[in-house]
């Protein structure tokens, strides 16, 4: 299976990926709503995991100086991971992205947000190595979207390589996590975050 072409996200060159994507139809007199609902879930970003049950990562927002916030997320902020499993030495157990672009596409029939994040260090650290299992050349996707009579959540993840520009033992950690996020471990937790964030009971 090719991986989906999309606007706004890069090309699959190297490594794994994956597309993880869920669905939810609704009438179109309340599509508008139910898209204002999953908006504020979106950009919610620490909340994901009240959203998403004990099974997800916790997911927690951070900005280009290493603040806790809560509000909307910016290009330049960061997103702080904590994983069901080992966490790296080098940011003290937790997983890091940047976020390197946030896009909106709006037309007639179709309205989407997209935020593209990248393995990075950990925002109040000047020195020292990725903290993250994959390597900076990957990028997680993640985009909504409203149609005429369905919303989406999609997070496709490019290029993903382990991340061994790391100490010792966050390079064998990284090769572990990554080989498994490579053949379906990692989908699992994107589908979980994709569901929930569609879950509107």
């Amino acid at each position: 299976m090719k991986p989906k072409q999309i606007p706004g996200i890069p090309l699959q060159k190297k490594g794994g990926f994956h597309d993880t994507e869920s669905t939810k139809q609704y009438n179109s007199s309340e599509i508008d709503a139910k898209f204002n609902i999953l908006k504020e879930r979106f950009f919610s970003i620490n909340r994901w995991k009240d959203y998403c049950g004990d099974a997800s990562a916790d997911f927690k927002h951070f900005d280009s100086s290493g603040n806790f916030v809560e509000r909307i997320p910016v290009k330049g902020d960061f997103i702080r991971i904590a994983i069901p499993g080992p966490g790296t030495k080098e940011a003290d157990g937790y997983d890091w992205v940047e976020i390197v672009n946030i896009s909106h596409r709006d037309t007639k029939s179709y309205e989407s947000y997209l935020m593209m994040c990248r393995p990075s260090k950990a925002p109040n650290r000047l020195r020292g190595y990725i903290a993250h299992f994959y390597s900076r050349a990957a990028t997680s996707n993640m985009m909504i979207s409203k149609e005429i009579d369905f919303l989406s959540v999609g997070i496709y993840g490019r290029n993903e390589r382990p991340n061994f520009n790391a100490r010792f033992l966050d390079k064998i950690r990284n090769f572990f996590i990554a080989f498994g996020g490579m053949f379906g471990a990692g989908k699992i937790q994107w589908k979980i975050l994709a569901e929930g964030l569609l879950d509107f009971k």
